[in-house]
């Protein structure tokens, strides 16, 4: 689990919140991570099958498709949370502190429409496909509905972590997303 530092100012429900998100988030990560190695070994699978044996797997490009959108899916939550999604920097970053809380929250309201499109729109096509009984084209042929699940569970993903961030934002005490040279180099032990 990962332990959020307890800061001075935070609610007990807000740290309990971003502990649950943040455990959320990081757990969808680690699925979308092992989608992305599954995808890895079976392009390359694919590919010495088809140069070397002359034997090209048919599937394996449709089930990659597939693992592409659980991958997206996945890492959309955490990938707001960490501050990683494209962002205008060179505007917020001239803002004063109130602008740039401001923006912070514009950003958050956004990203939780959109989670909440996600949520209510992918849940209703999903169990529109499971009632027409739609299959996926090609050599699968799984239920299209199985594959659709994936957009409103990113989106109830997003929409916890957007929730966190306008929480976090009201009381000014946004996450601080680690700089890529902290996510590279591990701290020294003192």
């Amino acid at each position: 689990m990962h332990q959020l530092p307890d800061t001075p100012g935070e609610s007990t429900a807000l740290r309990i919140l971003s502990q649950a998100v943040a455990t959320i988030c990081a757990a969808a990560m680690a699925l979308s991570a092992i989608a992305i190695l599954i995808s890895f070994v079976l392009i390359g699978w694919a590919v010495v099958m088809r140069y070397v044996f002359n034997a090209a797997p048919a599937w394996v490009d449709e089930l990659v498709g597939h693992l592409l959108v659980a991958t997206v899916m996945l890492a959309v939550a955490q990938t707001f949370r960490r501050g990683e999604h494209i962002g205008v920097d060179v505007l917020v970053q001239r803002l004063s502190p109130a602008g740039k809380r401001w923006a912070t929250a514009w950003a958050a309201v956004a990203c939780a429409a959109v989670a909440t499109v996600l949520v209510v729109s992918g849940g209703q096509t999903a169990m529109l496909a499971r009632t027409l009984g739609l299959v996926t084209e090609g050599h699968l042929e799984w239920p299209v509905w199985w594959l659709m699940l994936m957009l409103p569970l990113g989106g109830a993903l997003l929409l916890l972590a957007t929730l966190e961030a306008l929480w976090r934002t009201w009381i000014g005490r946004p996450l601080r997303p680690a700089s890529s040279s902290q996510l590279a180099a591990p701290r020294d032990a003192p």
